[in-house]
């Protein structure tokens, strides 16, 4: 594979496997991988689970909107492993699309629930059925998943190593359009 000149965006929910694969995957192609929860954490000076207990969903969204757009703006070619609800954002959703190729990693909320059961760093899940709130949220999100990806892996289906191909394979099927 030549070298990629734009940066590969991860979605989809918690645990699908986006910075597992988002590892693999920018090793694999001699990229960085960028964790946009991570650069959140960096930027507040505090964990996800304290920014939604202490300041709010609104805020840990706007951090993101704000490190989403500074990542796809810097004209750096990256694997930008994104958090489960970032595609909720119209502008969000837009940025990602301009700013490269959008994968998502798609898995069954059942699959999902098993992987991240007892995960003290989801806010979202504190004190409530994983598995219900997996659904919920794949109702809520599944459409701006479709409407924002470029190419969909069912992780549930394939190991990371294999999806790491299968993306592969799709990027280099589009260094024809570049």
């Amino acid at each position: 594979m030549g070298v990629l000149i734009y940066p590969i965006i991860l979605i989809g929910p918690m645990g699908s496997g986006k910075s597992t694969i988002g590892r693999l995957l920018a090793a694999r192609l001699g990229l960085d991988c960028v964790d946009l929860d991570v650069v959140i954490v960096e930027k507040a000076g505090k964990n996800i689970p304290r920014i939604f207990e202490e300041d709010g969903e609104c805020v840990f969204r706007a951090l993101e909107a704000e490190s989403l757009a500074l990542l796809c703006t810097d004209g750096k070619a990256k694997v930008l492993a994104t958090g489960g609800g970032a595609v909720m954002s119209a502008p969000n959703r837009e940025r990602m699309k301009q700013a490269g190729k959008v994968i998502w990693l798609d898995a069954p909320p059942e699959v999902l629930a098993k992987r991240i059961a007892g995960d003290s760093n989801r806010p979202l899940l504190n004190g409530v059925d994983v598995l219900a709130k997996a659904k919920v949220l794949d109702n809520q999100r599944r459409k701006y998943y479709e409407m924002s990806a470029d190419f969909r892996v069912d992780t549930s289906k394939v190991s990371a190593a294999q999806a790491v191909d299968a993306i592969v394979a799709f990027a280099n099927s589009n260094k024809e359009s570049e």
